[in-house]
């Protein structure tokens, strides 16, 4: 086993690594950029190096400070977490060269699942269902050609991308051009490559994935599906498992599908399988995450595997002692990312410093958090806060638990989507698992604020009386005259109800 493991990466997914490598007694070394020196993660760790400015390229991305502070520290390892450096083939090649192992997979298979039009390919051999489309990078006649082809609407997306980056939906033949050429500008902006590709879009769909994990040793498991189709801007906002969509058919179809790709990159650590599915359970391919997932914990919840320890053990040379039949799902888990972001302005990100923090807590609650009382939001990296999760026995009960936990989560100074998700928790689509990826664009009441805050009251008082000191400062004089402090409590509890409904 490793004696010291760096983590490359920031926010929650730190401190999760960060937990389980004291849990398997492996000292830790963090780092952080000059806008993250008092973070969590930061005091956390055993060690702390800064590796330069606040922006991720002068900092989190750059491989030549990161693999320097690996050296420097002595760390046998290097976990990438996700985002930043975690799908970058150069990065995994250079820990390959400095005899430091990545925790993940080889440089190879990300190079390969990295593409995606090469993942397509080595999807199609390994006979996984594809959506109709081009089977590579396009020139612009040749992608109009298709189109038609395949018939309106289609997707163009990026053959480097991911996040929603160089993607369009076109529905009409007379958008075709324009939206080409927005596409491959955002795709060459975001990923310097401005390739693309054309697949058919799926009216309705959703987005289900299987999480899997093999070892060095060709054992590969999947850990059944995650539905992730509340979505906002392509992004994953709310997550649960198992999928209220798919029979156990259809379940066991995907997961031997999932495997199939795995195996045929020779894949090892974590990984996911992406897939669309129809309003008839078909189900195609759409790409394979190379790293581990934001929405890791409702899959642990459900399965009982702790998966950021195994990519440790696996990435040490440790062989799966599990076989596909010893994983089972027990219950249901739903995770909401409560982000620094206004709803009302079209999730606009919102940063600042957090006033007061108050978490969630009891049976069958988890929060995967870095933030406290005090800490600054930067607008330099991504603005979420925390993930939420509630499991439960039934995916009815896990609702109404995740429906309570948000009431008692509290983040005041800067607006985030809390008052959002309770509003999804509530509504009867979600309930009745009637949803696809177009929900959140379907439902724009959902952004606005309820009228009832009632039951937010007794938690703002507790915010606010915990937030007494601060409020007495404030008492005195202003240009308008004096002011009491008990005005300006009335004054501090109405901004704070403005900012969590």
């Amino acid at each position: 086993m490793f004696d010291k493991i760096l983590i490359a990466n920031r926010g929650e997914i730190a401190i999760r690594i960060i937990r389980a490598c004291r849990e398997l007694g492996i000292k830790t070394v963090a780092v952080y950029s000059d806008a993250d020196r008092t973070s969590l993660h930061v005091a956390m760790a055993d060690e702390a190096y800064n590796i330069g400015p606040p922006p991720p390229t002068e900092s989190y991305l750059s491989i030549e400070k990161i693999i320097s502070v690996a050296k420097r520290s002595g760390a046998d390892a290097i976990h990438p977490g996700y985002g930043f450096l975690s799908e970058n083939h150069l990065f995994a090649e250079a820990c390959e060269r400095e005899g430091i192992v990545f925790i993940g997979p080889s440089s190879e298979a990300i190079r390969l699942m990295g593409d995606k039009i090469t993942a397509r390919r080595i999807a199609q051999e390994a006979r996984v269902p594809l959506v109709p489309g081009s089977d590579g990078a396009v020139s612009d006649v040749e992608a109009e050609v298709i189109a038609k082809k395949i018939g309106y609407p289609v997707m163009i997306k990026a053959s480097a991308g991911g996040g929603g980056k160089g993607m369009r939906l076109v529905r009409r033949e007379e958008d075709f051009k324009s939206s080409l050429r927005m596409a491959r500008s955002e795709a060459r902006s975001a990923f310097g490559d401005d390739s693309v590709y054309i697949e058919k879009f799926i009216e309705r769909p959703r987005h289900v994935e299987i999480q899997i994990i093999g070892d060095a040793y060709g054992n590969i498991l999947h850990l059944f599906e995650r539905e992730c189709s509340i979505q906002r801007r392509h992004q994953k906002v709310i997550e649960e498992a198992p999928s209220p969509a798919i029979s156990p058919r259809t379940r066991k179809r995907m997961g031997e599908v999932a495997v199939r790709v795995a195996k045929a990159v020779s894949y090892r650590g974590a990984g996911t399988v992406e897939f669309i599915l129809d309003q008839n359970e078909n189900f195609y391919f759409l790409e394979m995450n190379t790293r581990i997932q934001v929405e890791h914990p409702v899959t642990e919840m459900i399965t009982g595997f702790d998966i950021v320890k195994w990519m440790i053990r696996i990435a040490a040379g440790e062989k799966l002692t599990l076989t596909q039949e010893d994983i089972s799902i027990r219950g249901h888990a739903i995770e909401c990312r409560v982000y620094a972001e206004d709803p009302e302005r079209n999730f606009l990100p919102s940063p600042g410093k957090l006033e007061y923090v108050r978490t969630p807590g009891g049976p069958g609650i988890r929060d995967d958090s870095s933030i406290y009382s005090g800490c600054e939001i930067t607008p330099f990296y991504d603005p979420m806060l925390s993930k939420l999760i509630a499991w439960a026995d039934t995916r009815e009960e896990a609702i109404k638990k995740m429906r309570n936990a948000l009431r008692e989560y509290i983040v005041l100074g800067v607006k985030t989507n809390i008052g959002f998700l309770r509003r999804v928790m509530e509504n009867e689509e979600f309930i009745k698992g009637e949803f696809d990826t177009g929900f959140i664009d379907r439902h724009p009441e959902l952004l606005s604020p309820s009228v009832d805050t009632q039951n937010l009251e007794p938690a703002l008082v507790a915010a606010a009386v915990a937030m007494k000191d601060s409020t007495k400062k404030e008492e005195g004089k202003t240009e308008q005259g004096p002011v009491s402090y008990w005005k300006l409590f009335g004054r501090k509890i109405a901004v704070m109800r403005n900012q969590l409904i």
